[in-house]
């Protein structure tokens, strides 16, 4: 170990953590970036840490426990060192010191502080300057000291250290946070002597596409053939043009935009980021009761979520805040407009995205498209042996196997509108099959119809959140699969409990990560793309439907992390992700189950953004682009690319790292660069 002098010394020169006058702080991300000296340091004071758990001398901690310290203190004022516990160090703008471990390498001892039951306990600023600028929230940290800094709120540095220090200066200035921004509360006094104009007009979009809300509607197939659709606050009325572009009768009304428009009833209607928009708490009610008294069908009801976008100067305004433009915003978190909603309409709200909800006047319809979300892709078994007496009945039998494909059964009387034709040529829907069965294989109609079954108990069990319908209430094609796949609705109920129930045991759902066959192993995680999410076992799929049935799914979602150590789930979307190689990552959504808390993080504009690598892992076999992933990532390990993932998690990282080999990836090949010294044409299938 470096001689102590030697240890003050790299932490006076070193350009990576905080130094105070008698200590270096540096996060537990920053240390593989610090002197190897520093790095072999902490180390030492590690390895003593353990040694005392392992002898008993440092209570039940365990190894896994250092996995979660915040920052590493350097004492520049004699041999110690100590590992802080910081809660919530990413999500809290100022996050609370819950415990520390003091390892003093001098004379070889180790102490615990608990600090979680202080009223007053230490807490952090400028967190930025604990990481290093390539951290993930090293910008949003960066903006947040900034405006502090503009404020004036840091410099005292004497009077913010601690808990209640800080909240006194907060109150004192009436300052609040909201997210890693801050927002100035008006005088609870102000609204009673002065109104405040609100130009609600102004927060209508000038959009060139379909939203969101309406685009994830048609994507539903919620739009049939005479379906009527109706914009309930239409603003400039994109969604109205296009919907009528499509043929369908389209119409809309707006305060501002569209007074005079009369307001109709229609099958679909949509209240698109409307509620979010009104400060009067009585008038966003009456928007939403009468939106849904004119919905012969289905309400779309959208409203913001997010607060990342929110800028220094924004006044807090009721239940929410005044932009810079004028216009009002109100920024829910998704369960919070959930209740909203469910609490006004008597409903039971079903997200289909970050913010946006469908309401189905029908409660049948609502339960048929919540099993829906549930159904995996399957195709219909191929025929694979010529028979002139099939040949005779194919173009009569093909909705037949394409029912049987959807649903796993044959179909009940009334619903395959070729019913009376394939029953007059061969009686029942049984002998029907039974020729289809003669062409094809019969363990692949078996295949589906388990693979139906698993569905099917995936969506009961869902359903059971907020109390699944009766028998009498129940879709009767739900209740047909139920009698057909599983003997009966009753028993198919009290088998989806028993898998809801399963849920909460991490240690079987970590067995079936560990040994699944689909996704990309990782510590204490597995991760999959989108598209595979359906063939996993149906106790995973429950463990994701618990966050997607609550909260929806990121926008774009393409990839998602079940974790097994812990009850969360991760969403993430990462940029281009068939197209380009190794796709940059974008935006994350992280549900942690254990609490519903959930945490938004836009990493768009990061300038070293996180990247993907082996993606063939990620996708099914059957992926379409699965054999040109399979084929780069073979060719990256041939040529030990990935061997140090440190080196290449981070864009920038990972382009240097290829050109120092004298490499270049074209599309998903590897090819020798011009640079290369070697005399040859590479060229890496």
């Amino acid at each position: 170990m470096a001689n102590f002098s030697t240890v003050v010394d790299k932490c006076q020169n070193s350009n990576i953590g905080k130094l105070l006058p008698t200590a270096l702080y540096v996060h537990t991300f920053a240390l593989t970036a610090l002197d190897p000296i520093l790095q072999q340091y902490e180390q030492s004071a590690r390895e003593l840490v353990l040694h005392h758990w392992e002898i008993g001398k440092l209570g039940s901690g365990k190894k896994q426990e250092l996995d979660n310290v915040t920052l590493v203190k350097f004492s520049r004022e004699k041999p110690q060192l100590s590992y802080l516990f910081y809660l919530n160090f990413d999500r809290d703008p100022h996050p609370r010191l819950q415990k520390s471990i003091i390892v003093n390498l001098e004379i070889q001892q180790v102490s615990q502080r608990q600090y979680s039951h202080s009223e007053n306990p230490p807490i952090l600023h400028r967190k930025e300057t604990f990481v290093t600028p390539n951290y993930p929230l090293y910008q949003e940290f960066a903006q947040l000291t900034q405006e502090e800094v503009t404020l004036g709120l840091l410099d005292n540095t004497r009077v913010i250290g601690t808990l209640k220090q800080w909240q006194r200066l907060l109150l004192h200035h009436g300052w609040e946070f909201a997210g890693h921004h801050i927002i100035c509360p008006i005088n609870p006094e102000f609204g009673k002597k002065e109104q405040i104009e609100i130009d609600r007009h102004r927060a209508a979009l000038h959009r060139k596409e379909l939203s969101r809300p309406v685009r994830i509607a048609l994507e539903a197939e919620l739009f049939t053939e005479d379906t009527t659709f109706f914009d309930y606050g239409c603003g400039h009325g994109r969604d109205i043009t296009e919907i009528r572009d499509r043929g369908y009768s389209s119409a809309g009304w707006d305060p501002y935009y569209s007074p005079e428009t009369p307001l109709v009833s229609a099958d679909i209607v949509n209240l698109g980021y409307i509620i979010n928009v009104i400060e009067n708490l009585q008038e966003r009610r009456e928007a939403l009761i009468k939106a849904w008294k004119l919905t012969k069908r289905v309400l779309i009801v959208s409203a913001q979520v997010l607060i990342d976008d929110r800028q220094r100067g924004l006044v807090a305004y009721g239940d929410g805040i005044i932009t810079n433009r004028n216009t009002f915003q109100k920024y829910y978190e998704q369960s919070e407009l959930k209740a909203y909603i469910d609490s006004i309409l008597k409903v039971d709200a079903i997200a289909v995205g970050l913010g946006i909800f469908l309401i189905f006047q029908d409660v049948a319809e609502a339960e048929t498209f919540r099993a829906s979300c549930f159904v995996s892709r399957v195709t219909a078994p191929r025929v694979y042996r010529d028979d002139r007496n099939f040949a005779d009945y194919q173009e009569l039998l093909t909705p037949l196997m394409a029912f049987y494909t959807k649903r796993g059964r044959l179909p009940t009387k009334g619903e395959l509108p070729e019913e009376a034709a394939i029953k007059a040529e061969f009686k029942t829907y049984r002998r029907a099959f039974n020729l289809i069965l003669q062409v094809t294989k019969k363990a692949e109609w078996e295949a589906i119809e388990d693979k139906r079954r698993q569905d099917l108990l995936v969506y009961l069990a869902l359903a059971n959140f907020k109390g699944r319908p009766s028998i009498r209430k129940v879709a009767q094609e739900i209740k047909a699969d139920a009698k057909a796949l599983l003997e009966g609705y009753q028993q198919a109920c009290t088998l989806s409990d028993i898998l809801l129930l399963s849920v909460r045991d991490l240690a079987k759902i970590a067995h079936l990560c560990r040994n699944s066959t689909i996704g990309k192993q990782l510590k204490n995680a597995i991760a999959i793309h989108i598209s595979a999410l359906d063939k996993l076992p149906a106790l995973l799929r429950v463990y994701e439907g618990c966050a997607s049935r609550v909260y929806g799914r990121l926008p774009n979602t393409n990839i998602i992390k079940l974790y097994y150590n812990q009850p969360k789930i991760t969403y993430f979307y990462y940029s281009n992700f068939d197209t380009v190689a190794h796709p940059t990552l974008q935006t994350t959504m992280e549900v942690d189950l254990s609490n519903y808390s959930v945490f938004y993080n836009d990493l768009s504009r990061h300038f070293n953004p996180l990247i993907l690598h082996q993606k063939d892992a990620l996708v099914a076999s059957d992926y379409e682009f699965y054999p040109e992933f399979s084929q780069l990532t073979n060719c990256e390990s041939q040529l030990g690319l990935l061997a140090d993932r440190n080196l290449i998690r981070r864009q920038k990282d990972w382009l240097q790292f290829l050109q120092e080999q004298h490499l270049e990836i074209q599309e998903h090949r590897i090819a020798c660069s011009f640079s290369c010294p070697l005399s040859c044409s590479l060229q890496v299938a």
